[in-house]
Formats: C-alpha cells, sequence, structure tokens
C-alpha cells in the first residue's frame, strides 16, 4: 500500500512538467478571443483565461482601435492553435498574467505592430527594452494606435476617464450620496429637483 502511495505522489509531482512545453511553458490550446490582451485557453484540461502581460490593447469602445486589436489577435491566434504560456502572475480577476508564444511572441508582436502599449506599470517581469523598442519602433512607423501623433488615449487612462464620469453620473443622480424614499419627495416637481446637477 505504502509503495502504491509512493508511487502515485511520484507521479504527480512530473505532471505538470510533462503538461510543461519548452523552457518550462505550459502548453495550452487556444479556444477564444476576449479582446486585443485577453484570450481563453485549455491548459492541462482546465478553462483559463489568460490576460497578455506588459501589454494594454485599446478598449473596445476606442473605436475602431479596440476592434482592429481584437481582430489582430484573432488573425495570429487561431482557435485550436497550440501555444506556450510563460506565466508571470493571477491578477485581481482571476485571470493568469502570461506572455503568449506561438511562432512569435505575441505580447510583443501586438505592441512591435501598434495593436497594444508597452504597459510601463507591469513591465517587470518581461523584456522591458524589448517591449519600450518595440513601441518606439511602432510609433515612428505610425502602425495602428500611432496613426495620429503621440497615439490614441492610452487604455488605462480611457478606463480611469470612464469611471470618473460614471462616479460623476451616479453622484448626480443622488444628490450628495443620499438616498430619497417616495415619501420624503413628495411630489414630481420636488423629484426633478432633486435630480437636477
Amino acid at each position: 500500500m505504502r509503495e502504491v502511495l509512493l508511487t502515485t505522489l511520484l507521479a504527480l509531482s512530473l505532471l505538470p512538467a510533462a503538461l510543461a512545453g519548452p523552457d518550462g511553458r505550459a502548453t495550452a490550446t487556444v479556444v477564444s478571443i476576449g479582446d486585443g490582451d485577453t484570450i481563453r485557453v485549455i491548459e492541462g484540461g482546465k478553462r483559463i483565461t489568460v490576460r497578455l502581460a506588459c501589454i494594454d490593447a485599446p478598449e473596445l469602445a476606442q473605436a475602431p482601435y479596440g476592434e482592429q486589436a481584437r481582430s489582430y489577435l484573432q488573425s495570429r491566434l487561431k482557435i485550436g492553435s497550440k501555444v506556450n504560456l510563460l506565466s508571470q502572475t493571477v491578477d485581481r480577476y482571476g485571470r493568469t498574467v502570461a506572455e503568449v508564444i506561438g511562432e512569435v511572441n505575441l505580447n510583443l508582436a501586438m505592441v512591435e505592430d501598434g495593436m497594444a502599449f508597452a504597459y510601463l506599470k507591469y513591465l517587470g517581469q518581461c523584456d522591458e527594452k524589448a517591449y519600450l523598442d518595440a513601441e518606439f519602433r511602432a510609433s515612428r512607423r505610425r502602425y495602428g494606435v500611432w496613426q495620429v501623433p503621440g497615439g490614441i488615449t492610452r487604455p488605462w487612462d480611457f478606463r480611469r476617464s470612464r469611471r470618473s464620469s460614471r462616479s460623476a453620473a451616479d453622484s448626480r443622480s443622488v444628490p450628495a450620496g443620499r438616498r430619497y424614499r417616495c415619501s420624503e419627495i413628495g411630489s414630481y416637481a420636488r423629484a426633478q429637483e432633486l435630480l437636477r446637477p
């Protein structure tokens, strides 16, 4: 019985190495593309969401650049294709943050071709120089997000401004953050008065 237990433990300890690709990278199968920096894969029989590390692609609401970034990623990563994941961490949304390696490093290719920005805040575990050089080349060639001088609004700034405008709208709809009961308002005119900015 003890030998069976030891054999089982040994086999389980070797399982991650068996699933890993070259250089200890986990091999996964692409099942869908979410947007310009998010994909879903099957890794070790488990479906996971992967956030491409070290880059930030335009949001889908940043037309037409968000859709262009997603289309670019779809053209480079076919459904069912095999990729290697160089995992870095798991983010606050439960996504695996990784560099995605197919025929090339897809994260770096996104930046090189102007479909994403190097995400300065999170470059620590990637080759910072390679990403910054790729971004510089894309900007000089006016590729993708660099078609307008200085590039489009950065995705992180775009998200921040949307959060700010949303919270400002919320504060206007409920004056001073207070909630009112119908019995407190009394009339339609009073309700209109409370809703005015």
